[in-house]
């Protein structure tokens, strides 16, 4: 049986939960804390929330264009590798 095989190791991605989570309690108290009425904190906390989903739909979606690169250059250095060989 095949082990499973992680890109990072556990200790970064604790590093990198621990602080999404740290940033975002630091906004939640700044939100709480902040001298305005509660139009503008939830104005500022859906600007928040927004941000911070797009953020993890970019992250995905540049990892998946990068991983589909990737896919497609091999692909076609195997072909080009098998056309080589039948010219030979």
């Amino acid at each position: 049986m095949k082990k499973k095989v992680y890109r990072n190791t556990p200790a970064f991605v604790f590093l990198s939960w621990g602080s999404f989570a740290f940033f975002v309690a630091l906004m939640m108290i700044g939100l709480y804390t902040l001298k305005e009425p509660l139009m503008v904190k939830g104005y500022y906390l859906m600007g928040s929330v927004g941000l911070i989903s797009s953020s993890f739909t970019l992250a995905k979606v540049v990892r998946d264009n990068q991983e589909d690169e990737e896919r497609y250059n091999q692909m076609f250095r195997a072909a080009d590798e098998g056309s080589t060989e039948k010219e030979i």
